[in-house]
Order: structure tokens, then sequence, then C-alpha cells
């Protein structure tokens, strides 16, 4: 029998019934292979940051018309939040809500590393492979971080909105001018600003210390999610200037990404989500061949 792809609901539908018959699993995969040895890390620089938005951009250029299409709803979900908050008067809440694409992305981006990982390996990859991580033994602990980052998302959105009731008062404001004018004319304006971007940096840095490379190595090994989170922990403490970096060079892409109208999401998104791939090869020293492994004993 000859398999197909089929049109991407019935794919879909055909890999979340396949990741139904890992459920049971997932309760041990949340811990990993007991023998597992744990990952050692590498020190990075600019240098391999640069390496990684090199290859990604390539596997960006390789796959884009699939990785198009897996993107596309990043510039829609965010126009289609844009609108709610200014048809519901919400305007103070538009930057946390698009910033929000810096503390959930991680996660979303899981496909584009099943695609870079293929690739790496000199497979065909497409659209297909993306959606094929839900049957992937370790899909429950990835699903369990990726709900930590949709928990600190909200968490957020909590705090930006005590913060603008603290600063601006609890009335929303007439018009999306009234705020702007408010905002960079009051001094509860500024202090919105300077409260809003330093409360909103310590949102960011967590989770780019959690999840640098947790998605990638739970993909990539049967480690567990305890494992996977410490290492990229350790990542961010052997290299800190590094990680950083790493970080100014996302915030500084989305904010590109946002023009026009959301749309360079489609291009950004997936060279980053690539390149975060390529990142973690950089700073997570390779597994050992299992022979290897036992000569070592």
């Amino acid at each position: 029998m000859v398999d197909t792809i089929g049109n991407p609901l019935s794919w879909t539908a055909k890999e979340i019934s396949q990741a139904g018959a890992h459920v049971a699993g997932w309760a041990g995969a949340l811990g990993g292979a007991p023998a597992a040895p744990r990952p050692q890390v590498r020190r990075i620089g600019p240098a391999d940051l640069r390496q990684a938005l090199r290859r990604g951009t390539e596997d960006f250029l390789a796959l884009r018309s699939d990785v198009a299409f897996l993107c596309l709803f990043y510039p829609v979900i965010g126009l289609a939040l844009c609108w709610v908050a200014f048809h519901q008067s919400m305007v103070p809440m538009v930057f946390p809500l698009l910033s929000g694409f810096a503390l959930i992305g991680p996660g979303a981006a899981v496909g584009l590393y099943q695609m870079s990982r293929k690739r790496e390996r000199g497979e065909e990859a497409g659209w297909a492979d993306a959606f094929a991580v839900l049957a992937e033994p370790a899909f429950g602990a990835m699903l369990v971080l990726g709900l930590f980052l949709m928990a600190t998302f909200a968490v957020w959105l909590l705090v930006a909105d005590g913060i603008y009731a603290a600063t601006m008062g609890p009335a929303l404001p007439a018009s999306a001018g009234a705020f702007l004018h408010a905002l960079f004319s009051t001094g509860g304006g500024l202090a919105l600003i300077v409260l809003g971007l330093g409360s909103g940096f310590v949102f960011a840095a967590l989770v780019l210390a959690v999840s640098l490379v947790s998605f990638p190595l739970l993909l990539d090994r049967n480690v567990g999610l305890p494992v996977a989170v410490a290492t990229s922990l350790a990542v961010t403490r052997e290299s800190p200037g590094a990680v950083a970096l790493w970080g100014v060079i996302v915030a500084g892409g989305l904010v590109l990404g946002t023009i026009p109208a959301l749309i360079g999401l489609v291009v950004v998104v997936p060279i980053l989500g690539h390149a975060t791939w390529h990142l973690y090869r950089a700073a997570v020293t390779p597994e050992l061949p299992t022979f290897r492994r036992n000569a070592m004993h």
C-alpha cells in the first residue's frame, strides 16, 4: 500500500490519533530514560549565534513554502488580538499581547525544530514533519513545558494590567490617540513604560533561560523534562553573555517582524526557530554512540 499525505486536515487528524497511542507513556517520558546520561554543555559565543542564524536562514530558504504555510497563523493571530484590543477599548493591552510571541514562541516552534532536525540528517523535510511531533514519545513533556509557557504568558498579562491600573488609573483610554498622548506626556505614562519594560524583561529572561534548548533537547534525546530544563539553565549559566545577546536578537527580530502589519513574522519566526535548533547543537555536546558509552564503563 502506498502511503499518502493527503490534505492538511486529514494529516493532522491522523497524527493526533497516533499521538493518542503515546498517552499511556507520557508519565514516563516526563522523567526520561532512567539510565540516560546527563547532557554536557559547551560555552558559546557571538560566532555560534551568527552560525546558528546563517544555518537557520538556509533552512528557511530551503523550506520557505512549507514554513510560510505553517507560520501564517502568527500574523493572523496577532492581527486578531489587535483587532479585539482596539474594538474592546483595550488599547493598553496591545503591547503585552504582542510581546507574548516571545514567551510562547519556543513551544510554538517545535515543528520547525523537527524540520531542521530532518534536514540536518539529509532527509526530506516538509510541513507534515512539523505535525509529526505529536507522535513523538517526548510530546507529553513538551506539552507540559508548553503549558508552563502559556501560564507564564497569562501571568504576564495580569501583571501588565496591574501595572497599567497602578500608573494610569483603572479607567480605560477613550481612544488609541488619547492613550499614546498620555503615555508619553504624563508621569504615569512614563512610569508605565519603565515598569512595563522592566517586568517584561524579567518574564522574557525567565522563559529564555528555561526554554533555550529544552524543546530541541526533548525532541532529540530521551532525557525527560527536568533534565531538559536543567540543561537549558546550565547553558545560560555557562554562557550568560551569549544567551543575553540571543535574547536581544530574538526581541529585535520580533519587533522587525511586526512591520508591516505583522507580516514580517512569517519570515522572522521560522528563521529564529530553525536557528534555535542549530544553537542547541552548538551549546549541547553530541550524544555519544552506544558502543562508545559502553566502552567507557
